[in-house]
């Protein structure tokens, strides 16, 4: 799959990010940066893709084992204050819906730490190759 990130204008920071055939997406700058803040900026992306799979791999894990998981809120906040120096954390927060008891909720607990975009992030080591088109 290609994931494309288009300029909207050449005076903007704002561009349209087309995954397959799904509704675009957009990305701005922060306006401390120079840019209108009229979207995500990538590092809110990033932040996003783990949240999102926290959620979803919870909420596949306990349906297929029955358990009574109603909704699931995942918090992400990010404290980037020492990326330069190849720090960057992110705080998750698990809010569980239903009737679950103390195991199940410690069970869904663990089991967000497994989600691939997790694991993806904390073991794995990514090569990125730039080219011109």
């Amino acid at each position: 799959m290609t994931i494309t990130v288009t300029s909207q204008s050449a005076s903007s920071y704002r561009h349209t990010i087309q995954i397959a055939e799904l509704a675009p997406l957009f990305t701005d700058m922060p306006t401390e940066l120079g840019g209108e803040s009229s979207a995500p900026d990538p590092h809110d992306y990033f932040d996003t893709a783990l949240g999102a799979c926290k959620a979803l791999t919870v909420t596949q894990y306990a349906r297929a084992r029955g358990m009574p998981l109603t909704g699931i809120e995942v918090a992400v906040s990010r404290d980037n204050s020492k990326e330069r120096e190849g720090h960057y954390t992110l705080n998750v927060t698990l809010t569980l819906q239903g009737e679950l008891s103390e195991e199940q909720r410690a069970k869904l607990l663990a089991i967000a730490d497994k989600c691939p975009v997790h694991k993806l992030m904390t073991s794995t080591e990514i090569h990125v190759e730039t080219q011109l088109g």
